[in-house]
């Protein structure tokens, strides 16, 4: 008979509970903090160096491990003194006051609810895709780093995105390996009896049930529902199976279940968001659940509800191009969603596909994510300088008559998280210059500290990334190759390819169209050439994936493969598939050079080049994205006139002409032009600048700074005006909404007068308000910016009442006589104090 051995049932897993010692090392491994900071990597492969290597996840390492071999590494009073001694810290950090609590302590903010589709902790999460997830995991670590008070809200899915292998024909074939929970570094949430947390969301005919799921990562919790709940009805069960798979149905019951199920879930842990960041329009189902929550709370309507919640919600968009908005067909909101709108929100489906159209009464108009999300929240921000002037053309249709540059689409550019994405070398030279708390607030010392760095120690840093670049490179192909039975000789190839003192350059990202990502396949013969040169070889590292819907974008990979599996061109450039995140800090850690060449402007923002910086590599990019405010000539290299050309397949000769030139002429003779000491110091001299200047501007802490102290923080101060009383504020601002709607088609503007005297323009505009009080507008003069600077908008102040006419007032102002009288026109907009125009009131009427 075996032996009984004393167990715990975490997650579905059962853990020997009993062996001293065993709780402080599940405490190390649940918590994800160790996928940046690497103090605990030694405990992980002393229990299994090998699974370890594999994986990357201490939560495996620890249930694989033998019971024995567990028993023997907490016996040995070293192995315990150095795992005692990194809970102690973990705890000690999670306590401490950090950036937010030393800055902002009396701040109304207590916690933010950040809604993302996909995250992008750890390899060993897998429940992300690319950029998007990237920017939602990094903040995530950031606002660990910060103590800014985030709770994470995700979906967790069985299969997560898809794995890549490339087959014999070049072509990339899609796999969905399983996400066993109990595999995964993530707990059940449970009640205080022990029961696991579930929560009931009704679909058409039946209920889904979500269980809930926790991953802990540094201070900051990240919660994930799941729909693979044995009480739900099959279908059900494969809601959450798969990230961006299956069609428009099942993305919206995934919205659904993210926006509703998420709201609901932070309810049954007793949180109570001031703000709820929804990071792309996926969730934007929050509103109306966030908004249902009130309602029930304080008996008010449901546009009372949305008056006062939306302030306290913000809403960021990644979407370069319309066609990139989740759109419905009304149908299946009416079909999925016209029940909640009714017993819910007291809303007719009517209604509820107004709050997401751009015309309420086109009944063909689909319902678009975006368009609520903007509709219910309080700002809304692009990902960088570039994407908040086209995301405010992209929703000028929601603000009719608003010049584009007033359509309320701020912008905070995004960053990376660089504790995760630099390697063992570049922390510990970032240390030596900057100290090892550079990421944890301001950053005002870390350009002047880098640049104290000598050209030899940056050389020599930079040459060894080379090596184990390579050294990576070649185990990781000749791998593929044996996998795929591929010759001995080949594989043998495999592992002597490239060479560390050669210039590399990186590509590696989804493969789409607007990415282009064989803008450097347009000139194979030139290519080849470029890379061949025997007194200055360049060697090429390609990497990517093509949504298994995307097939242009499939193309694009297998005619890579073709040219590089061609004898000639073999020696100089790869391609590694699966294209994950352990992959990409490989490359962004060791490449030279960091190639991008999107089609401009349809890079919202793109982060894969800005984790280059603090390994020491530079970027070659389109002035595209961060690239276009990030560009200066000593920083690194562009690619484009910085205009838009829409998709003239012309321009793709153009730019790669230029992108070969740039190599042939600039990049790689830098990298060749040595002193006397072997150092190419021009390349350096960049390479530091690079640094210096920019890996502080596009770090996650710099980004998540500004959403705290740009959104975060005025939502939350916001939204505890609008709470008192049962949201009476809220329904003063209904009945001035309905008095505006009401009165605004009779305003009209009467006699304008201008007079110029003293170097000013004096002008009386008279103005005929109807019903409406004054104080509810604000008028103002209005003349177009020139060369590129901000408009004039100068404030008309009442001068009197217009003697016989009911509601007419004359209005006076004297503007600059630097510019003629006819630049400036009259212009009345709603005005009320705490209510964000247009956003929450849209109307304006010009002088004609």
């Amino acid at each position: 008979m075996s032996e009984q051995i004393p167990v715990s049932k975490t997650s579905g897993t059962y853990l020997p509970k009993d062996v001293e010692g065993f709780d402080s090392l599940a405490e190390l491994a649940l918590d994800m903090r160790w996928s940046w900071n690497h103090g605990a990597d030694e405990v992980w492969q002393r229990l299994d160096s090998a699974l370890w290597a594999l994986t990357q996840n201490p939560w495996v390492v620890l249930q694989t491990v033998s019971r024995d071999q567990l028993q023997r590494a907490l016996a040995d009073p070293a192995f315990r003194k150095k795992v005692d001694g990194l809970l102690q810290t973990k705890r000690q950090t999670a306590e401490a006051p950090a950036w937010f609590q030393q800055q902002h302590p009396q701040s109304p903010l207590s916690c933010v609810a950040y809604f993302s589709m996909e995250f992008m902790l750890s390899e060993a999460l897998p429940i992300y895709s690319g950029g998007l997830g990237n920017v939602a995991g990094d903040q995530l670590k950031a606002a660990s780093d910060l103590g800014v008070p985030v709770v994470g809200v995700g979906l967790l899915y069985q299969q997560g995105y898809f794995r890549q292998v490339i087959d014999k024909d070049g072509a990339q074939q899609a796999l969905y390996p399983y996400n066993d929970p109990g595999q995964l570094p993530i707990t059940p949430v449970r009640q205080p009896n022990g029961e696991w947390l579930r929560l009931e969301i009704a679909l058409p005919g039946y209920s889904v049930w979500l269980r809930a799921w926790q991953a802990q990562v540094g201070r900051v919790k990240l919660y994930l529902l799941d729909s693979n709940d044995a009480a739900n009805f099959p279908v059900h069960r494969g809601i959450t199976s798969e990230l961006y798979g299956g069609g428009p149905e099942l993305r919206l019951k995934q919205e659904l279940l993210l926006g509703i199920g998420g709201w609901r879930l932070l309810g049954a842990l007793g949180l109570k968001p001031e703000v709820c960041h929804l990071n792309e329009g996926h969730a934007a189902f929050a509103v109306l659940e966030r908004a249902r929550d009130f309602m029930q709370e304080n008996a008010q309507p449901f546009e009372v509800a949305l008056a006062v919640t939306r302030a306290g919600n913000h809403f960021t968009t990644h979407t370069a191009v319309t066609a990139g908005f989740d759109r419905f067909a009304p149908a299946l909101i009416e079909q999925f969603v016209g029940h909640y709108a009714h017993d819910k929100l007291g809303l007719t489906v009517h209604d509820l596909l107004a709050l997401a159209r751009q015309n309420p009464n086109d009944s063909s108009e689909n319902f678009n994510m975006a368009y609520l999300a903007i509709r219910g929240s309080g700002s809304v921000n692009g990902v960088s300088r570039l994407h908040g002037k086209v995301s405010r053309h992209l929703f000028a249709p929601l603000f009719p008559h608003w010049p584009a540059d007033e359509v309320p689409v701020g912008h905070v550019t995004n960053g990376v998280h660089m504790p995760t994405w630099d390697s063992a070398a570049a922390d510990e030279l970032w240390t030596k210059a900057c100290g090892k708390d550079r990421w944890l607030g301001t950053s005002a010392n870390l350009e002047q500290d880098i640049r104290r760095v000598s050209d030899a120690d940056l050389w020599q840093f930079r040459m060894a990334a080379s090596k184990l670049l390579v050294e990576y490179a070649r185990e990781r192909l000749a791998r593929h190759y044996a996998a795929a039975g591929a010759s001995p000789e080949t594989v043998e190839e495999a592992k002597h390819l490239f060479d560390p003192n050669v210039l590399t350059l990186g590509f590696a990202r989804r493969f789409a169209t607007y990415k282009r990502p064989n803008l450097l396949l347009h000139d194979p013969a030139r290519l080849l050439r470029l890379l061949s040169n025997p007194q200055r070889p360049v060697q090429l590292i390609m990497a990517g994936k093509a949504h298994p819907a995307d097939q242009a974008g499939q193309a694009l990979i297998q005619q890579w493969i073709h040219f590089i599996r061609q004898p000639e061109f073999r020696p100089h450039a790869i391609f590694l598939s699966d294209y994950d995140m352990q992959l990409t800090e490989r490359l962004v850690q060791g490449v030279d050079v960091w190639l991008n060449t999107p089609r401009r402007p349809w890079e919202a923002c793109g982060t894969s080049g800005m984790k280059v910086l603090v390994n020491g590599g530079i970027n070659l990019s389109e002035l595209d994205g961060w690239w276009a405010e990030a560009y200066t000539p000593e920083v690194g290299w562009s690619l484009g006139d910085g205009q838009e050309h829409g998709d003239d397949p012309a321009l793709d000769a153009v730019e790669a002409a230029t992108l070969y030139e740039r190599l042939e002429r600039e990049v790689i003779p830098e990298f060749y032009a040595r002193d006397d000491k072997g150092i190419p110091t021009a390349w350096v001299a960049r390479m530091r600048e690079s640094m210096a200047r920019l890996t502080p501007r596009f770090s996650a802490s710099r980004a998540v700074r500004e959403y705290t102290e740009q959104h975060y923080l005025p939502a939350a101060a916001a939204y505890h005006m609008r709470i008192p009383d049962k949201g009476a504020l809220g329904r003063q601002m209904i009945d001035w909404q309905h008095n505006l709607a009401q009165q605004w088609p009779a305003l009209r503007f009467g006699e304008v007068k201008v007079e110029t005297k003293d170097q000013h323009h004096v002008f009386e505009v008279q103005l005929y308000l109807n019903q409406l009080d004054p104080k509810a507008v604000r008028v103002e003069l209005y003349a177009d910016g020139v060369n590129g600077g901000s408009p004039v908008r100068q404030e008309m102040k009442l001068i009197r009442p217009l003697v016989g006419a009911t509601g007419g007032y004359d209005y006076g102002a004297a503007v600059s006589a630097d510019r003629p009288p006819g630049d400036y026109t009259a212009r009345v907009m709603p005005h009320r104090d705490g209510v964000a125009v247009p956003l929450e009131a849209v109307h304006i009427l010009w002088q004609r």
